[in-house]
């Protein structure tokens, strides 16, 4: 027994025997916890745990009973193992200290993962080359330098190709774009659906543009979404030469101030270019809106110079402004409104025909309403502003009324929204107030309909949840 304590190994061995399952029981400990945070430390400890602690063990011991340090056949297969091993653990180690929390926009972030590969292979050679080295004796400066000269050659012969391609591996490290990001490269525009080592996806809209990325890399391309400020959509229009200038740009700001697709934090740059000539710059969300905003901008500024009475593309006529459309329509009002047709004729040279385009605002919620409005034709959607956005609760359709509280000045919470094209009848708030002195059932009614509007907008909200 006393030459047992004395042996040179006894130490080494009892160290492993009762050190090795402690350290184990830890590393199990700190893997766990590891992968319940979904930490990317996880992977280099479960390799230390799983196999270069055992497999190093394993080594240590059978060093011990050898004669020689690494001169027995199976000595050397296992060091070669936990060697091959360690370079893993070490790499693994590399990879999660430099890429495995990167902080965005950094350059661990931008670098592209074949770059990563190629390091990661570079270092596994190399290492095995020094480990061969170690343990077989094994002359690996040939085998290097054949490989060398053998890179040199098919460097030389694949040069364009392999330009190619690093240019555009290096385009993708300085990542100037992302996916969903709007370029403009050699007379292609669109946005960028996938970005891969070889070449750029681009959504032109009339189907996918591949673009080389060496194509990009060696030359000038646009960055849409990644302009100073919003991006902007731009409309160039006439009017008459009799139109006030600052009238028209007052009409101008108003219609592109209610596009949807506005960017509310910046301003609507409107001027004016001299013949009649206007030309206005829309701050839209991102390059995607900007087509439709200036189409939907050209489309609601006809109905609007209408309203206006001011003549876009020198044109001021309105199909509906005409005296048998405006009989007619006040016609369809006394009906409504149950008043002896012969006593109201007077009515026709105060009311005036309005028509709106689809989505059009006739009213701003938290405004005061400027005029009562009959609807004649299409439909009119109320609806009440809320922490969620807006929430319809009502659809006027023809011969309803909403503005009714013009009459008495008060805010109207709610907002009214053209559906289709819909043609209004404008009655002055002074109309009305003639209407009620000779028929006062009519400010009964109209009460009588704001109150169940208010009920109508509560339940809507209510029904959302919403306090």
């Amino acid at each position: 027994m006393a030459d047992i304590w004395s042996e040179p190994w006894f130490g080494l061995a009892l160290a492993i025997a009762i050190g090795l399952p402690i350290v184990l029981v830890i590393l199990t400990e700190l893997l766990a916890y590891l992968v319940r945070r979904e930490h990317p430390a996880a992977k280099p400890v479960r390799l230390l745990r799983n196999l270069v602690l055992p497999v190093g063990a394993l080594l240590a011991l059978l060093s011990l009973a050898s004669t020689s340090r690494v001169e027995i056949t199976w000595v050397r297969v296992v060091a070669t193992v936990f060697g091959f091993l360690v370079i893993l653990l070490l790499l693994s180690s590399v990879n999660v200290v430099l890429f495995g929390n990167p902080a965005e926009g950094s350059w661990r972030e931008r670098l592209p993962s074949i770059f990563i590969d190629l390091a990661r292979l570079g270092l596994i050679l190399v290492g095995l080359a020094l480990l061969f080295s170690w343990v077989w004796d094994a002359d690996v400066g040939g085998l290097i330098t054949a490989l060398g000269v053998t890179s040199i050659v098919i460097g030389l012969a694949l040069q364009n190709a392999v330009g190619s391609v690093i240019s555009g591996l290096l385009l993708l490290f300085e990542q100037p774009f992302r996916i969903g990001d709007w370029l403009n490269a050699g007379g292609v525009q669109g946005r960028v659906v996938e970005v891969n080592w070889r070449a750029v996806h681009i959504d032109t809209g009339n189907g996918i543009q591949i673009m080389p990325n060496a194509s990009l890399a060696g030359s000038s391309f646009t960055n849409l979404s990644q302009a100073p400020g919003a991006f902007r959509a731009t409309a160039t229009v006439k009017f008459s030469t009799d139109d006030p200038p600052h009238q028209v740009l007052e009409l101008l700001q108003s219609v592109a101030s209610a596009l949807p697709m506005l960017e509310r934090s910046e301003s609507i740059d409107a001027s004016y270019a001299g013949s009649a000539t206007y030309s206005i710059s829309i701050p839209v969300v991102g390059p995607a809106d900007a087509g439709n905003a200036t189409a939907l901008f050209l489309a609601w500024l006809w109905y609007a110079a209408r309203r206006a009475g001011l003549a876009l593309d020198n044109d001021s006529t309105d199909p509906i402004s005409t005296p048998e459309r405006r009989d007619e329509a006040v016609a369809a009002m006394i009906r409504v409104l149950r008043l002896a047709p012969g006593d109201y004729g007077w009515l026709t040279g105060r009311v005036r025909l309005e028509r709106y385009g689809h989505g059009e605002v006739l009213h701003r919620s938290h405004t005061i309403p400027d005029a009562f409005r009959f609807v004649l034709d299409g439909e009119v959607i109320l609806s009440v502003p809320t922490e969620l956005g807006e929430v319809a609760f009502q659809t006027l359709r023809e011969g309803e009324f909403f503005g009714m509280l013009a009459l008495s000045r008060q805010v109207d919470a709610n907002s009214a929204v053209a559906k289709g094209t819909t043609t209004v009848l404008l009655i002055p708030t002074g109309v009305v107030d003639q209407l009620i002195d000779a028929n006062p059932g009519i400010a009964r009614d109209i009460g009588r309909i704001i109150d169940l509007r208010r009920d109508a907008a509560k339940a809507a909200v209510t029904a959302l949840g919403i306090k």
